[in-house]
């Protein structure tokens, strides 16, 4: 290794890059921002390549440690990726068009009911008393809406779920379906201030139980229940009026994306409305990002889940016939979100060790700042995406006929305005 050359390369990234190699010869500035400490030597090999999802396995399992803060940190991975991670993911060599086959196979093979199970509590069964250390009080573990510059994560987080029980209409008695409850944030919130009848559907074990113990703390059974089950599960006979997935169909995979789609369509009355909100992808071909960034998070965070751009995502969902009516990314909102889960976690570091393997607080003490990061530049999208199913008859919308000044056409509850979101 040329010593020299490895100066210079680590005095140009700012702000500041020094490595503290074994039998204490340290290379870089001295008053650099962030001190990579090398246990074992292999990691300079990830370092050389770019490969920060590498350089990211290597912190986990113990063979680097890591001085500076996330930020600081953060600033420099971007220096080190040396260009777009999407791009990186996204170049296309002659066997491009094999490589997607297989990966649609794949796909298909790992997102089965019971792998979609395993996989989904590989990540949110982990503890939820490690969760309750960094997200907000009501444990909405999905992009916050930032209405307000001034809000905590907390106001945001209510704002969210405010937000999409406006743009969902939602009316006292209507039949709510939230796919994907999680700790059971929107499922409540839209029972207890919008006063529908709402039901939940979680694969997580530990968030059932917390869901049901809030039902039961607060007296909501029977108008709201959650239940732990497949989304595929829900028996086909069932309709509801509104349906809400929030930060579920990045686990769905493309395969099973049609799926997807046209179940929740079965399960919508006629001229209802769904919301599908979820990350997607920041390039129109890349499954991951790339520098080892979606290895990373496949390995530690979310096995099995599946970028997808959002014009893939509306294609699917025109073609298992649903209406896209409005469309909004908040991907900024998700960096800030990131951010103050980020910080939380920092902040208590020593609580987060003594309710979980250390390996856990690695992994995700990296995979919240870098979130952040990938929300920043672009390379990761935050979309709601609101949609509906056509009723076929021409004087529905919002509830105005055609010939009491309603819009002849609308074939669903939707207005076509925004003005009722944003009252």
């Amino acid at each position: 290794m040329d010593a020299s050359l490895v100066e210079s390369r680590l005095t140009a990234i700012e702000p500041g890059l020094a490595l503290q190699l074994p039998g204490e010869r340290r290379l870089g500035r001295h008053d650099a921002a962030v001190t990579l400490r090398v246990n074992e030597l292999s990691v300079l090999a990830h370092l050389a390549s770019g490969n920060v999802g590498g350089l990211g396995e290597d912190y986990v399992e113990g063979r680097l440690e890591i001085d500076g803060t996330l930020r600081d940190v953060t600033d420099i991975v971007a220096q080190l990726i040396g260009g777009d991670p999407i791009a990186l993911a996204t170049r296309r060599g002659p066997l491009a068009w094999w490589q997607q086959v297989l990966h649609s196979g794949r796909s298909l093979a790992r997102h089965s009911v019971e792998a979609d199970k395993r996989q989904v509590q590989f990540h949110y069964d982990v503890s939820d008393d490690f969760y309750a250390l960094w997200l907000d009080p009501l444990r909405v573990y999905s992009c916050a809406y930032f209405r307000d510059s001034g809000f905590t994560l907390a106001q945001a987080q209510q704002a969210k779920l405010d937000l999409i029980c406006r743009k969902l209409m939602l009316q006292p008695g209507q039949r709510f379906l939230d796919v994907g409850s999680g700790w059971g944030g929107l499922l409540l919130w839209a029972a207890e201030h919008y006063g529908v009848q709402a039901t939940g559907i979680t694969l997580s074990t530990n968030q059932h139980a917390h869901v049901q113990r809030l039902i039961d703390e607060r007296g909501l059974a029977p108008r709201v229940q959650v239940r732990l089950m497949d989304y595929r599960e829900l028996p086909e006979h069932e309709a509801f009026d509104r349906i809400a997935s929030v930060g579920m169909f990045e686990h769905v995979g493309r395969a099973q994306l049609p799926q997807y789609f046209a179940k929740l369509r079965g399960l919508l009355v006629p001229g209802g409305l769904l919301l599908n909100h979820g990350i997607t992808a920041g390039g129109t071909r890349n499954v991951k990002l790339g520098a080892g960034l979606g290895d990373f998070i496949e390995r530690y965070i979310f096995p099995g889940g599946e970028l997808l751009h959002i014009s893939h995502v509306l294609e699917t969902m025109a073609e298992s016939g649903l209406e896209m009516v409005d469309t909004e990314n908040l991907r900024p909102h998700y960096a800030r979100t990131l951010w103050a889960w980020s910080d939380a976690l920092e902040g208590r570091l020593g609580d987060a060790r003594a309710v979980t393997r250390e390996t856990v607080v690695r992994a995700y003490r990296l995979y919240l700042a870098g979130s952040a990061m990938c929300f920043e530049r672009g390379w990761l999208a935050l979309h709601q995406m609101l949609a509906t199913r056509p009723s076929g008859r021409l004087g529905d919308g919002a509830g105005h006929g055609a010939g009491h000044g309603g819009l002849r056409g609308a074939q669903s509850a939707y207005p076509f305005t925004r003005d009722y979101i944003y009252r």
